[in-house]
């Protein structure tokens, strides 16, 4: 199964699970933390990717850096250590916070630039995705030198990559087809 599907899955249980127990905004927050955390942690991302480390050893660290989650979050580590998937826990909060905006109506637009947005480029960017989602948008801004310039903008299952170094990559595959 395709791991975005499978997330995707993960994260819609999850919410069911949360809005049953009425708890889908704690859960949020837990999401919220766990995506910045993981993104921030190399060394966090290489330990659940790591097929050496053990399962139970990885529930155990996400228990220690988590302590103190919501019990649905603690949970779903739970489930994805026992199911082989934990590797897929940034992507199960990603899409969790995307479906949690959706169901009150809100989108999330994560915009990787290679310098902060200024305020007067956010507006116009949230004027856009408005328009285009035609849902209250927040932004988030995450930057990342190694785009080098540009832009990669993400709503929902929605990607558009503006980057300079995707196009620097396009013509060298250009390039190099052409050989």
């Amino acid at each position: 199964m395709n791991e975005a599907r499978a997330a995707l899955r993960y994260a819609k249980a999850t919410l069911d699970f949360a809005v049953e127990k009425k708890s889908a905004d704690k859960v949020e927050k837990d999401m919220r933390t766990i995506a910045s955390v993981i993104s921030e942690n190399t060394e966090l991302q290489n330990v659940l990717a790591s097929p050496v480390v053990k399962s139970d050893v990885k529930k155990n660290s996400l228990n220690a850096i988590f302590k103190g989650s919501n019990e649905i979050t603690l949970g779903l580590f739970e489930t994805l250590t026992s199911n082989k998937r934990i590797e897929m826990l940034q992507e199960v909060a990603y899409k969790y916070i995307i479906l949690f905006e959706k169901m009150k109506g809100e989108d999330v637009a994560y915009v990787t630039s290679a310098v902060p947005l200024t305020a007067a480029l956010e507006k116009k960017i949230l004027a856009q995705v408005t328009k285009l989602t035609g849902n209250k948008v927040t932004i988030e801004n995450k930057v990342d030198e190694s785009i080098v310039g540009g832009f990669i903008l993400r709503v929902g299952d929605l990607q558009y990559d503006a980057s300079v170094a995707n196009k620097l990559n396009g013509l060298k595959r250009e390039f190099t087809n052409s050989l």
